[in-house]
């Protein structure tokens, strides 16, 4: 090398050892979260990130199909998904979500029993449940002439235009499937088309499918009887009292919405600190408090308040449970339900 290279090369060097070392802050720790809407209140998840210091993205879907399809496609940067029972099969089925590191999340022992021991995922394998809550039937008792207690009251022609359906697949067959007799999460094709059939007898005496705001449909009167999930209409029943809830005397069904984490998460590491989190009996506590949702964390119950715990729309008897259904995994048999949703929704 020569003297001029070697003394460029010292003036280099002494300039780097003379350079202040600059240090860029490292990244701000993030959990990317794709869950259903209403059900987790911002208050956890800020409550979450001030005590972790991991920034939330929190993005929401509107159907058990859009989170199947969202992660089938492939790449969704999602790290924790939030599947009710029947998708947490379909999801482990396609190898979408990883089985559960349960060392990493100690507080799942606090789960209520029957929540250790759920037919679509045994042993939580490869979900943590979180909240549940039913399907059923919201009447306003100004508009009925008695009591509501069975689905046969949504083909009676006297409330005429003001009954409403979840407009919302499976969820339109539980009804037609029940009020038949037969059960909610039926694989027969015959009792399918049956069930089709009387949802397309029905179709005149609707007032509409909707499963936005048809709580605010029967609060106001506007609606008489609506299908209703049990969580959309509490904060109606508190509003209004003349506004019931209950499980139809078929059954009704019963559904569960955990978390999971997804196959390709980014941060599988924030991801168990954030299931852990959400099973801590307060934290557990707090969210049936805000979402009026029933907590599947067996000691959360000692913290809520008493008005809560009996509220029968929030925490059912067990008596009132004993007919309900579980949606499960269908198979092959979905195609029988989508072949005739379609039939339902062109019917006049």
């Amino acid at each position: 090398m020569s003297k001029t290279k070697m003394l460029a090369a010292g003036l280099s060097l002494s300039v780097l050892m003379a350079a202040p070392v600059v240090m860029t802050p490292a990244a701000a720790e993030e959990l990317a979260v794709y869950a259903w809407s209403g059900e987790l209140p911002d208050a956890i998840v800020k409550d979450f990130e001030k005590e972790t210091g991991i920034t939330v993205r929190f993005d929401t879907f509107d159907s058990n199909e859009s989170l199947i399809a969202k992660l089938s496609a492939g790449g969704s940067g999602y790290d924790v998904v939030n599947p009710s029972q029947y998708a947490v099969q379909i999801l482990a089925k396609k190898g979408l979500i990883v089985d559960l590191d349960h060392a990493k999340i100690p507080n799942l022992a606090g789960l209520s029993p029957s929540f250790k021991t759920v037919s679509y995922d045994p042993g939580n394998k490869v979900s943590v449940p979180y909240v549940w809550g039913t399907t059923g039937l919201a009447y306003n008792s100004d508009c009925v002439k008695e009591p509501i207690t069975s689905w046969k009251a949504m083909w009676d022609p006297q409330y005429k235009g003001r009954i409403y359906m979840l407009d919302n697949m499976l969820a339109a067959y539980i009804a037609g499937l029940q009020v038949n007799g037969f059960k909610a999460n039926s694989t027969s094709q015959a009792e399918i088309e049956k069930a089709t059939q009387s949802l397309i007898e029905q179709k005149p005496l609707l007032g509409g499918y909707n499963s936005t705001n048809f709580a605010d449909l029967v609060s106001s009167g506007e609606a008489c009887i609506v299908e209703a999930w049990s969580g959309n209409v509490l904060q109606a029943i508190k509003d209004n009292p003349k506004v019931k809830y209950v499980l139809p005397s078929e059954g009704g069904t019963m559904w569960v919405d955990g978390y999971a984490v997804a196959k390709d998460a980014p941060n599988p590491d924030a991801a168990y600190k954030f299931l852990n989190y959400l099973l801590r009996p307060d934290v557990a506590a707090k969210t049936t408090e805000l979402a009026q949702l029933a907590t599947s964390v067996e000691a959360s119950k000692e913290k809520l308040p008493a008005d809560i715990v009996k509220n029968t729309a929030i925490f059912p008897p067990p008596e009132s449970l004993a007919k309900a259904d579980f949606i499960l995994d269908l198979g092959p048999a979905t195609k029988f339900y989508q072949d005739g949703w379609t039939k339902v929704k062109a019917a006049p």
